[in-house]
């Protein structure tokens, strides 16, 4: 009835406007990110070549600034007149007296000493041609005589004037500087006379530890090299790429000055070169980088930018969102009453009210509910006033065959001489028509319903020729509990005529009241013949079986206060209690009958001392 307007309906309805929604969002985004990294990749690949391009000048010119010291060092000592002088007469083996000779060297050792606290460490070697040496360190610690030894000694010879001869990477010869810096880079020039005849030569040393450290410190995660002018590294964090070719020499233009960038291939990857040559020699630097290493900051920019837009894709999705929630929302309510209402619970409304079509719809429903409620609660009062009219009836027709045998029992004595048997059975007689009869109350209690029972059997044992005994075992707060009319009864009406068969026994009435006092069982027990299993599983499902209706009809077609019956009282404390009643059987053939019932004590339904 109400599947149109169930919340599972209103759900997936939201959920393919959401996904519609996602769609119309997410598709633009998606191609205004395609086509932005489309344009802006050329322009990624100039800023790239410009970073580099930028770094490499950077690192140009520390590399220039450093080797430029060892330049000047080696110039400084071929201009300096008063050494020159000194070198020029000690070669020429002119007379100096003793202390003309320790002070000129004394001078010039310190002068020495003092350019080596002039930017980074160098060591200053000094060579004349009949063996004398001057150093800025100890002799002790590396004789310079051995670089006459060294392979590149002999191109010296080559030099003209202010010329310098730059020596690529060699195994350190300073042993105190061997575990740092396994090589040395050297420039060397000579030392001439007027005649340009050579009389000595100058030697500055530096560790190629020096330039690699730059490299590590400008370089941004590039891989810088020192290259000479054959290809092959001069300097490079990586030492055990000393002295080797490097890999991608073959691909590079040398004989552009400028410092310059371009992409190659390497295989599967790119490669961003970049090299810049030095200003007074041959060497290059160079550098390497994977394209996607070079491009990452700028890379990063594109990433935050996309980054932005996921961004603003899930605020305007989540703000899209908590619109529809809201415009959905009533329908979602108007869903989840509706099943609600499908579920039996009549109690609940939409509280959706507005001046939209919604809001109306939630009015109308709401109104809907209101006038099912008032028309159920109109024929339940209908249906309460029938069963009280039916009830009274079921008094009202008491046995006209049970009232005669007893008239005629009367008759009887009477007719046999009046004594007190006769007074006594008319006065029982008369208080049970009294209270049968005579009160329109529904509940009456315990200790009432039970002295109405009394009277009852004391007409039975006088009718009967065996004698039936009542047996109380009934609690004083038991007797104020309140209980339908008409309960006991029935019951022990049964089981005079089918469990006794209106012979002698014992009927006994007990009462137990539970610990919470929430509920009291009350048991009508006899010692008759009993009942066998089929019998009584048949009882049992009649009960729980039989419609209220269709119960109703048929004993109302079976003459008689008995016509009552077991199943009347069942029906009859059911509709009282609902299913918080219940009623049980026990029996076994020859011990009797046990009917139990638990009865629910409601608010009210007690009376007080």
């Amino acid at each position: 009835m109400y599947r149109w307007l169930s919340a599972s309906y209103f759900r997936t309805v939201r959920a393919k406007l959401s996904a519609a929604s996602i769609v119309c969002i997410l598709v633009p985004a998606v191609l205004t990110m395609l086509i932005y990294n489309s344009l802006t990749q050329e322009a990624v690949e100039e800023q790239a070549s410009a970073n580099a391009t930028d770094a490499m000048k950077l690192v140009n010119g520390s590399v220039n600034s450093l080797l430029q010291g060892m330049l000047n060092l080696t110039n400084y000592i071929q201009v300096n007149s008063d050494m020159n002088a000194f070198f020029k007469q000690s070669v020429r083996e002119q007379p100096i007296d003793f202390y003309s000779r320790f002070t000129a060297t004394n001078r010039i050792m310190q002068q020495l000493e003092s350019l080596t606290y002039i930017g980074e460490k160098s060591y200053i070697s000094i060579i004349l041609t009949n063996g004398t040496t001057f150093t800025n360190y100890s002799k002790d610690e590396f004789d310079p005589m051995l670089f006459l030894k060294e392979p590149w000694f002999k191109h010296l010879q080559e030099l003209d004037g202010l010329q310098s001869y730059w020596v690529g990477s060699t195994p350190t010869l300073f042993p105190y500087d061997k575990h740092d810096s396994p090589y040395q880079i050297s420039v060397a020039r000579t030392l001439r006379l007027d005649s340009s005849k050579i009389y000595g030569y100058v030697i500055v040393t530096m560790m190629e530890n020096k330039i690699s450290r730059i490299f590590d410190g400008l370089t941004g995660g590039r891989e810088v090299m020192l290259v000479d002018g054959s290809g092959n590294i001069i300097s490079s964090p990586h030492r055990d790429q000393i002295n080797k070719p490097f890999l991608y020499s073959g691909q590079m233009d040398w004989n552009n000055q400028k410092p310059t960038s371009e992409i190659i291939n390497d295989g599967d990857q790119k490669m961003l070169l970049t090299k810049a040559k030095l200003s007074f020699n041959d060497w290059h630097l160079v550098a390497a980088q994977p394209y996607q290493d070079a491009i990452v900051n700028i890379s990063s920019i594109f990433k935050r930018v996309f980054l932005f837009q996921l961004i603003s894709f899930f605020v305007f999705l989540l703000l899209l969102l908590t619109l529809m929630r809201t415009f959905t929302r009533p329908l979602i309510r108007l869903g989840k009453v509706a099943a609600g209402v499908q579920r039996g619970n009549l109690e609940i409304r939409s509280g959706v009210r507005g001046q939209d079509e919604i809001g109306r719809l939630g009015f109308l429903f709401d109104q809907m509910l209101d006038r099912i409620k008032d028309m159920i609660a109109e024929v339940s009062q209908t249906q309460a006033r029938k069963r009280k009219a039916e009830l009274a009836m079921l008094q009202a027709q008491i046995n006209p065959h049970f009232l005669f045998n007893v008239l005629n029992s009367i008759r009887m004595k009477v007719m046999r001489g009046g004594d007190q048997d006769s007074a006594k059975m008319i006065a029982s007689l008369s208080k049970l028509l009294r209270m049968t009869i005579s009160r329109d109350d529904d509940v009456i209690t315990l200790h009432e319903e039970i002295e109405l029972l009394t009277h009852y059997v004391e007409l039975m044992n006088l009718r009967q020729k065996n004698e039936v005994k009542l047996v109380l075992d009934v609690s004083v707060s038991a007797f104020h509990v309140k209980v339908p009319r008409f309960i006991l009864q029935p019951l022990v009406e049964n089981a005079l005529i089918h469990g006794l068969s209106q012979s002698a026994g014992t009927i006994q009435i007990e009462t137990v009241m539970e610990e919470t006092e929430r509920f009291m069982e009350l048991s009508v027990e006899d010692d008759g013949k009993g009942m066998e299993e089929e019998a009584l599983n048949r009882l049992r499902e009649r009960l729980s079986a039989e419609s209220s209706e269709a119960k109703q009809v048929k004993e109302r077609t079976v003459s008689g206060l008995s016509g009552i019956g077991v199943e009347n009282v069942a029906e009859r404390m059911r509709i009282l209690f609902g299913d918080a009643f219940s009623m049980t059987f026990s029996s076994q053939p020859g011990s009797g009958t046990r009917i139990m019932m638990r009865i629910p004590i409601q608010e009210g339904s007690r009376t007080h001392v």
